[in-house]
């Protein structure tokens, strides 16, 4: 029970307060906070388990000189059982329970609860980013910077904790053991020191920026890889085996060249600063052999004096191996930093309320949004959907479908106009209440690498057992379900369904898709080429089922296949961003516009419609 509180002392799912700030330091308050009480503790105990580093010097200085003047026979006489016990005292007692609190603090406390602390609010932070972030950039690249910054942002703060403090501690003993031998000696540790220092001042800020550019070539890496496995199937449709290999090897390379020019000042800081080390104890303990020469000092001076400067001489390795390490690791924090916290987001906006939808009335007044260039998107759109509408979308490619929906599910901030749902500008309410309230599904649908029960249950999680499977009966997947299984045998709902559902075909996923939004049961129904990837035979055989979904919910049904529209109570026809017809299936062919000539390409739809629409 102490063990297990003892390691919660560190709360590591608190969440973060407030955006992650753009510079070094800030960043790192950001990422710690509610951790320094406890950091601060675990590094006094490190400062006092390195003060008692030079106390051991100091001691057995202290021994020696006792043993010197009292000689073998009278040594372990009453008046040296101060200096014997608390020698006993300080080796078997004090510095153990020292080295073990300390211990403790950095592997029970520390270690465990740092890393998930910093990742989970990075990770917060990246899942509330807009969707143009994603767009942007590799996903393998994004989840590398995120690993990357937990772990080095843990690793500064461990390392300077066990070894800044540490050392610091030590050299500080040092220092005052040193100059109550003499004081010139004192004098000649610390010009050892400037040099030292010197050193580390020149190496560091180089090591710093170099790591960071081979932090940023590892991820490109990782992202080129994971870009390639993702795509695997279309990689061996092409035969691009060789293209693929000869674009990852490149950018193993970039990062080959990146990681030599580390190793490069890496070996030249190590060599300079052993070299250094190892003509302390040569100074130290030479000056000290003079002094005591002529008889400023004991035997037992002698000792300490090589104790203290072979201790630092080893420790001073060490040290400068773990600085050129935490400056490594700041290097990637910072090139994690640059990647993950750019504020692409779209926020709720203060005070923001919570949607209803008790009609499912869509108003888009003057609306337009191109994406931030000059051309493309949609303009002007004004539209009104009734409450229990059922809307067909149609236009050729780049017309403005998707976007249209896009920001009326408020993926994009819109750039004029507005869109009201039950006279609620949707700007002005939480994101997460207005998403909760439309169910869509898309054209490129992906699926959990997860079961399947957890893949349509991400409609609505607390949905029962018998709910689920109604759902999944309603869109004709719950048969085919019970077939699948994966490579650890797992079966039917069980069954894992495989990186973005690759295990599936694409009718297969898009029918776990229309569960899940069955599940949902949200009162307004978004349906972008939602049986795209259906033949006509299992379109049809669904198609009742997409029906009875749809009665009492405003529908918005975009379609390239006009025969999956054709009984919508209105379709509107958009065209380089603007709706330019609007009317039924058969108000539309009588008009012979464009919607017409769409009509008439696709032979007058497909089996069953042409007689459905006459």
């Amino acid at each position: 029970m102490i063990l297990t509180r003892i390691g919660n002392l560190i709360d590591a799912f608190r969440p973060a307060e407030g955006p992650p700030p753009r510079t070094l330091w800030p960043f790192l308050k950001w990422c710690l906070k509610g951790s320094w009480p406890v950091l601060i503790v675990a590094a006094l105990l490190s400062t006092a388990t390195g003060a008692a580093e030079s106390g051991t010097a100091w001691i057995l200085g202290k021994v020696i000189d006792t043993a010197i003047a009292a000689g073998p026979e009278d040594f372990f006489a009453p008046e040296n059982a101060l200096i014997i016990g608390g020698a006993v005292a300080f080796f078997v007692l004090l510095r153990p329970i020292l080295m073990g609190l300390s211990s403790m603090a950095n592997t029970m406390v520390v270690q465990p609860n740092l890393n998930p602390l910093v990742l989970q609010r990075l990770h917060r932070w990246t899942l509330g980013q807009s969707v143009t972030f994603f767009d942007d950039d590799f996903a393998g690249r994004i989840a590398q910077k995120q690993m990357q910054t937990a772990r080095a942002v843990t690793d500064v703060v461990v390392e300077m904790i066990n070894v800044v403090a540490f050392a610091l501690a030590s050299l500080a003993g040092a220092v005052i053991l040193l100059v109550s031998i003499n004081g010139w000696i004192g004098a000649l540790f610390a010009v050892w020191l400037v040099g030292y220092f010197a050193l580390i001042r020149w190496y560091l800020p180089r090591i710093r920026q170099r790591s960071a550019a081979r932090a940023g070539a590892r991820a490109s890496v990782s992202g080129q890889v994971v870009d390639t496995l993702s795509n695997i199937k279309t990689v061996k449709l092409f035969a691009h085996d060789d293209f693929e290999d000869k674009a990852a090897l490149n950018s193993m390379e970039h990062f080959r060249q990146k990681a030599l020019g580390f190793g490069r000042l890496a070996s030249g800081f190590r060599f300079v600063l052993m070299t250094l080390a190892g003509l302390l104890p040569v100074l130290l303990i030479g000056a000290t052999l003079l002094i005591w020469n002529r008889g400023g000092a004991t035997p037992g001076d002698v000792v300490a004096a090589g104790t203290i400067s072979i201790r630092i001489a080893q420790m001073s390795g060490w040290v400068s191996f773990t600085l050129m390490a935490i400056y490594a690791n700041v290097g990637e924090v910072e090139n994690g930093m640059q990647t993950l916290t750019p504020p692409n987001r779209l926020e709720d906006a203060p005070g923001a309320t919570t949607l209803q939808v008790p009609e499912g009335r869509i108003r888009f007044e003057g609306l337009s949004f191109a994406y931030g260039r000059d051309v493309g998107g949609i303009t002007d759109i004004d539209l009104e959907v009734h409450p229990g509408e059922k809307l067909g979308i149609v236009g050729a490619s780049g017309a403005g479908k998707s976007t249209l929906v896009a920001t009326l599910m408020r993926l994009y901030e819109i750039e004029g106009g507005r869109i009201l749902i039950d006279g609620q500008d949707i700007s002005k309410v939480t994101q997460s209440s207005l998403r909760h309230r439309i169910g869509m599904v898309t054209q490129d649908t992906a699926m959990f690498n997860r079961s399947a029960r957890e893949n349509i249950l991400y409609g609505r999680p607390d949905a029962t057992e018998a709910e689920m499977i109604e759902a999944a009966q309603k869109a004709e997947a719950d048969h085919f379900i019970h077939d699948l299984a994966d490579g650890m045998g797992r079966e039917g709902y069980e069954a894992h369904l495989g990186e973005r559902g690759v295990k599936l075909s694409g009718g297969q996923r898009q029918r776990i898709a229309l569960a899940r939004t069955i599940l949902k049961d949200a009162p307004i129904l978004v349906l972008d080429e939602a049986t795209s990837a259906l033949d006509s035979e299992v379109e049809a055989a669904i198609q009742s089922a997409l029906e009875r979904v749809m009665e009492g919910k405003t529908v918005l049904a975009i379609a390239h296949r006009l025969s999956t529209i054709a009984r919508m109570d209105r379709i509107i026809v958009m065209d380089a961003g603007r709706i330019v017809e609007q009317g039924t299936h058969d108000e539309l062919l009588a008009r012979d516009g464009l919607y017409a000539r769409y009509w008439n390409r696709q032979s007058g739809g497909f089996i069953g419609i042409r007689d459905a629409a006459e």
